[in-house]
């Protein structure tokens, strides 16, 4: 059942969208990011609002006029680092307070706890309605690209190590486990459970032609899986949105055991050579600004700095009054804009 997160804000607080409330945000985000030139909402929202996703998300839906004016997703699940959100207003309803109600009601939504926020494309608007709404920027995450048609080496593999593509329906468990222990201390990809890959696997632009596995004595000792943006339904690059298809270094994976032995480098040269095979133009990756050996390596083999995503963190009222309890600085937890002691939010 749909219920307000404050006082006639226009907004209701949803779990699972019916597919006619999904297909309309998925609209929105396509018209904000044909004004924007970047997608508001990362892969794991889009998939949230394709297949249900998590019964904990939260969904905020402001309505302006009968209009869908904007969306903000909440994502609870994280016990360590706490919840984090992305939000979007059309183009339409910007300039009149709608992006400062969501994220108020993303604030309110997160119980007290300190919310993380995404913002894609770094875009000034995104940054100044943050700070004026509490939020500091915590992270950055960096989009590299580079031409597919500037020479690209051969792969060198080392002795023992046999290349070859991921099999639907026999590979599965075996990956998760290796992609559970290449990506121990990364949150987000390393907890991916079999339903995550699932739901990718019925994408109309996963293709195992090109999710290479590396194996050594049978046992998987790393991965490159490839993706194509903007490729057609029979998996032939195709324009989408005006803009010619790109190719992605989706994920790279080595075992911590192989890990310093090149095996990484090699997968994405194989990953590379595959994509321009597909008569793709430009690659791209995303990597953490704080992972310089990353950026090192992929800098190493052609990639430069294209763009931006941020994520802010708001320190919610429950940080807040532990700082006035040991500070007894008060004024400054109100000038983050947070909340008192009492939940200003409707309970389930």
């Amino acid at each position: 059942m749909a219920e307000p997160t404050g006082p006639d804000d226009g907004i209701t607080e949803r779990d699972r969208l019916g597919a006619g409330d999904a297909a309309a945000v998925l609209r929105l985000a396509e018209a904000a990011a044909d004004e924007d030139g970047v997608r508001p909402l990362s892969e794991h929202v889009m998939l949230h609002l394709r297949y249900g996703g998590d019964p904990r998300a939260r969904n905020l839906m402001l309505h302006e006029g009968g209009d869908l004016a904007g969306y903000g997703h909440l994502d609870p699940t994280d016990p360590v680092e706490g919840p984090s959100g992305e939000m979007v207003v059309h183009p339409r309803y910007r300039g009149r307070g709608n992006g400062r109600k969501l994220v108020d009601a993303l604030v309110r939504a997160a119980d007290g706890q300190p919310l993380r926020l995404w913002a894609h494309g770094d875009l000034p608007a995104a940054t100044r309605l943050a700070t004026s709404a509490g939020f500091e920027r915590i992270r950055s995450l960096w989009q590299m690209r580079r031409s597919l048609q500037t020479p690209i080496d051969r792969p060198v593999f080392a002795e023992g190590i046999i290349l070859r593509t991921f099999v639907p329906g026999r590979d599965e468990p075996a990956w998760l486990d290796l992609n559970s222990r290449a990506f121990a201390h990364h949150p987000e990809q390393g907890a991916w459970t079999r339903e995550d890959l699932d739901q990718r696997e019925r994408e109309s632009w996963f293709d195992p032609g090109g999710f290479f596995l590396a194996e050594r004595d049978g046992r998987l000792a790393g991965f490159h899986w490839t993706k194509i943006h903007g490729a057609r339904a029979d998996g032939e690059p195709a324009s989408a949105h005006g803009h010619e298809p790109i190719g992605e270094v989706y994920v790279v994976g080595v075992d911590p055991a192989a890990q310093g032995s090149g095996l990484g480098r090699a997968l994405t040269l194989a990953g590379l050579r595959y994509l321009r095979t597909r008569g793709l133009f430009q690659v791209m990756l995303y990597v953490d600004e704080s992972n310089t050996a990353a950026i090192r390596l992929y800098e190493s083999l052609g990639f430069t700095h294209w763009d931006t995503d941020v994520m802010f963190r708001h320190p919610g009222w429950r940080e807040a009054n532990a700082t006035r309890a040991t500070s007894g600085n008060w004024s400054a937890a109100r000038a983050a804009g947070v909340r008192g002691s009492t939940v200003d939010r409707w309970h389930r």
